[in-house]
């Protein structure tokens, strides 16, 4: 049987969409079909959405992206002003983004292991695998425990999962897993410095599930740290309200999808009439005959008042494939430089309900 450090030996490396001028290659799509001529139209819609001045985007992520090598991506999405808030399953953000913010690392997978005939092998050596990507389950349960430190450290009361995100953000700058103190950069480490709020609506469907389990058995009936995910609802629907102007660059759908499209319903039961979002971009694979929300299209949510036809596009492709080319193009146009930060966090903190 071969060693876990025969196994664990080539580390994804995240791309780098600063580096690839993808401008030429989108724009000859325009004269293609299929899901080419797709592409270039969400790419020209996320363009205009970054140059709309009115426009706030909300960035929208389920699946496993950060361990497929876009975590890059999204840090300079935050960084260069492009997103202004983000709904994330908490797998990306926790068990990927953090995990790897405490200097840990995803791996490739060889094609043998990838066909799930050694899974066996895989789990005796506390080795766990997302297709063709490999993560150390010892390393992930460190990152379990240090979700129950941070849940220790705060007021034991409910907390909306942006507060604890946040409090990730310094836990990563208190203990120096940092760029300016020889650390890698994260996506929650970014938008804690940028001020861009970080939702994780289903958040303990991941390794913070774990250390917050772990809190609340140690504290039994004593007062402890919950997680609320109305006041999720709430905090986003207020970030709404206060910029009515929405655009959504979503990958993948679920329950992101769900909570960033329905602000706008949730804003008229508050009693104030939202506009829909003004644009909306989804990157999927997922089949619409199925029924499922992750598969429906953004005209279908029209129907429920959530987002307006003029400027939506679905994307039917696999995430890693269509968004270094979505981005890295709006990117390169420089669509971002007149973008001021809305550093969205501080209208939320603290939120009066």
């Amino acid at each position: 049987m071969p060693t876990k450090q025969e196994l664990l030996k080539d580390a994804i490396q995240h791309i780098d969409i600063k580096q690839h001028n993808v401008v030429a290659l989108v724009d000859a799509m325009q004269h293609m079909a299929f899901s080419s001529r797709d592409l270039n139209r969400a790419a020209s819609i996320y363009e205009r959405m970054l140059r709309d001045k009115d426009c706030g985007v909300i960035l929208c992520l389920a699946g496993s992206l950060i361990s497929a090598g876009l975590k890059q991506v999204f840090i300079d999405l935050i960084r260069n002003n492009m997103v202004d808030a983000i709904v994330s399953t908490g797998a990306n953000i926790v068990d990927q983004d953090f995990f790897e913010g405490l200097g840990y690392k995803h791996w490739i997978a060889d094609d043998l292991l990838k066909q799930g005939t050694e899974d066996g092998t895989l789990r005796e050596l506390m080795i766990d695998r997302i297709y063709d990507t490999l993560i150390d389950e010892e390393e992930l349960r460190i990152c379990d425990t240090t979700t129950e430190k941070i849940a220790d450290s705060l007021d034991p009361r409910p907390h909306s999962s942006r507060e604890f995100i946040r409090a990730m953000g310094a836990y990563l700058e208190t203990n120096g897993k940092t760029p300016e103190k020889g650390g890698v950069d994260s996506i929650v480490y970014a938008a804690y410095q940028k001020d861009v709020p970080i939702f994780c609506p289903a958040f303990s469907d991941c390794s913070a599930g774990f250390g917050l389990v772990a809190h609340q058995h140690a504290r039994q009936d004593k007062p402890k740290v919950s997680l609320d995910s109305a006041k999720d609802f709430y905090e986003l629907t207020q970030l709404k309200i206060a910029n009515p102007t929405t655009g959504l660059l979503m990958i993948g759908g679920g329950v992101p999808k769900n909570f960033a499209q329905d602000i706008v319903v949730a804003a008229d039961i508050l009693g104030t009439e939202a506009p829909m979002h003004k644009y909306a971009i989804q990157i999927t694979v997922a089949d619409v005959r199925d029924g499922a929300l992750s598969s429906s299209t953004l005209k279908e949510a029209s129907s429920w008042g959530k987002v307006d036809t003029t400027f939506e596009q679905m994307v039917y492709s696999e995430a890693t494939l269509a968004l270094p080319l979505i981005t890295g193009y709006a990117y390169h146009k420089k669509a971002y430089e007149a973008r001021t930060e809305r550093r969205w966090a501080r209208l939320l903190e603290p939120v009066t309900a």
